[in-house]
């Protein structure tokens, strides 16, 4: 799902030693379906060659504060009027702080006073410069201007320091620009999302759980906060880093996600319940490695607590979704369990049909609620999880 396709993204560069990771930024953006067009000041050409952005990006690098694209036109106003987003990357501690007292003396800080455009700024610098107070209320001060600062990575630096300056990573750059051209309309809402598989020990070494790989409610969790969400994703097992912009509690076992979940079921107006939670779990749990024998071995299994069925208990006037992971009869049974646990939605899906499975990159469903049932064609799960809140909000609406 291509978010930047069709935007027009100006990158801004600034001079400073990770200008050379802006390189992977471009790529990135432009696989993403942008059109990049590069704004760097002359400090950031001693760094990084404006040919080398021009390549990469397809478009002439703009450096030139006084170049007319045409007779008519001044070329740092058509960069701004044209932006859907600008994104500094990397902003340096002198630039961030022209910005922050309205200093246009170079093409990229005159494309920043001229847009209608949201304003993305990476700092990158010493760690010493970035703790600097100067420079933290430069960055407040444009934070309420309406800015975007996308916080430093830490790391060992490129001045021989070890702290916080660092460009912050690619992938959480990009997110931040596609969050920029995102409609919000989830802008102050709460979603709560669980995801991944329980695991219900039997021993320190074995347990009971299933193939889930958490990637639907990972999905889910990252669609909502492109959208405005707050966010918040309690995570049983997944190999999975967790999403940016994201609040993620890690959980182990069913009784586990219980407590997480309920403790943060009262602020939450949405609940997406998407993880794979183990129906059953060993009456005792051995507190030492179960040795192997010739005999054979019986464990008695107790059921789980329902965690779908005791939040639906306590609804109110919450949005609560469910997931049915099902082998056959799977509409009839989850409209069954529709009713049961008082949802308001159900998300189906046959684990059994190709590409629709555990662990898989796509996913093919079944949208169920109250008044109709929508089945959906193969689609990734990041766009599934967009057609899931575009549901969830015409709920809402009525």
């Amino acid at each position: 799902m291509e978010l930047l396709r069709g935007k027009n993204v100006v990158v801004g560069i600034t001079g400073g030693i990770s200008a050379y990771k802006s390189c992977e930024l471009v790529r990135s953006l432009v696989r993403d379906g942008a059109e990049v067009r590069c704004a760097m000041t002359k400090n950031a050409e001693r760094f990084i060659t404006p040919l080398t952005l021009q390549t990469l990006s397809g478009n002439k690098v703009a450096s030139n504060l006084f170049d007319l694209t045409s007779e008519s036109e001044i070329g740092h106003i058509k960069i701004a009027d044209e932006a859907d987003v600008v994104v500094v990357a990397p902003a340096s501690a002198s630039f961030i702080g022209k910005i922050a007292s309205g200093i246009a003396d170079s093409l990229l800080a005159t494309v920043i006073l001229a847009t209608k455009a949201p304003v993305i700024i990476c700092p990158a610098m010493n760690s010493n410069m970035y703790s600097n107070s100067i420079v933290q209320e430069n960055m407040e001060k444009l934070r309420h201007h309406g800015f975007t600062i996308v916080e430093p990575g830490e790391g060992d630096l490129a001045c021989g320091w070890t702290g916080r300056g660092r460009l912050a990573e690619t992938d959480v750059i990009a997110l931040e620009v596609q969050k920029a051209v995102t409609p919000q309309d989830y802008a102050g809402e709460n979603i709560l999302v669980s995801a991944g598989a329980t695991r219900e020990h039997i021993d320190p070494v074995r347990f009971i759980s299933n193939p889930s790989t958490g990637k639907m409610g990972y999905s889910i969790a990252r669609a909502g906060w492109l959208r405005g969400a707050r966010a918040t994703l309690v995570s049983a097992h997944s190999s999975l880093p967790d999403p940016h912009g994201v609040e993620v509690v890690r959980v182990t076992d069913c009784d586990d996600m219980y407590e997480r979940i309920h403790e943060r079921f009262e602020g939450s107006g949405i609940v997406i319940k998407s993880a794979a939670v183990s129906d059953y779990s060993p009456c005792e749990k051995s507190e030492q490695k179960i040795k192997k024998s010739k005999k054979e071995l019986s464990i008695p299994l107790k059921k789980t607590r329902d965690i779908l069925k005791s939040l639906g208990e306590d609804k109110k006037d919450r949005i609560l979704v469910g997931f049915a992971a099902e082998t056959e009869n799977l509409v009839n049974n989850s409209k069954k369990k529709l009713d049961e646990k008082n949802l308001d939605l159900i998300v189906a899906n046959d684990v059994t049909a190709p590409q629709a499975g555990f662990g898989e990159d796509t996913n093919i469903a079944w949208l169920v609620d109250r008044e109709r049932i929508e089945e959906l064609p193969l689609m990734s799960k990041f766009e599934l999880a967009n057609k899931i809140l575009d549901r969830i909000k015409e709920i809402e609406n009525g």
